[in-house]
């Protein structure tokens, strides 16, 4: 077992450790409007139905857009797009068109009105289900409503935020602990 020298870390930079991944790209539609949003804050809470709770600054152009329609897609980019989410996420859908502005094709959803990115691995079509966060926390539940996923690669290289502007990529994957797991601990 390793054990590991410790210092005092500063506590507002907790989240460098906890960020949950991968990064997605959120987008949105109300009346003649879409957007789409770099997003890093999100957690799957339930399995069935499918709950993905997501945070969404107030300040966002993105937070009225899903707050009104009450859908949204959570779009899962690789690493080939990295350069493009980063941009994505460092300007505002209130001055650009981000579907035009960064070469990205929206494709009309089955089950929400909010655009899928096709250049993305995966889509998932979500309407909110629970906005009694939202007032207090920014904090968005979601139920996926229909999925779209790649059929290949198995395996797709996610990006993931580790805060203060560094990212990483998804690892190697290991089989090592699975006859350790155990489902009904979750």
């Amino acid at each position: 077992m390793p054990r590991y020298t410790k210092r005092d870390f500063p506590v507002a930079n907790v989240r460098r450790f906890l960020e949950p991944g991968p990064i997605v790209l959120v987008s949105s539609a109300h009346k003649d409007e879409t957007n789409i949003m770099t997003m890093g804050w999100h957690m799957m809470m339930e399995f069935t139905p499918a709950l993905i709770g997501c945070i969404i600054s107030s300040e966002n152009h993105s937070f009225e857009l899903i707050r009104r329609s009450r859908q949204c897609v959570i779009n899962i980019p690789t690493a080939d797009l990295a350069a493009t989410v980063v941009k994505i996420g460092n300007c505002s859908g209130r001055d650009v068109d981000k579907f035009s502005e960064f070469g990205l094709t929206p494709r009309p959803g089955t089950h929400v009105r909010a655009p899928l990115v096709e250049e993305c691995y995966a889509n998932f079509e979500c309407r909110l289900v629970d906005s009694r966060l939202v007032k207090t926390y920014n904090v968005f539940v979601f139920e996926v409503v229909k999925a779209h996923a790649a059929t290949s690669p198995k395996l797709p290289k996610t990006i993931h935020y580790r805060g203060d502007g560094e990212f990483m990529m998804s690892g190697v994957e290991t089989r090592k602990f699975r006859k350790l797991f155990r489902p009904e601990m979750l």
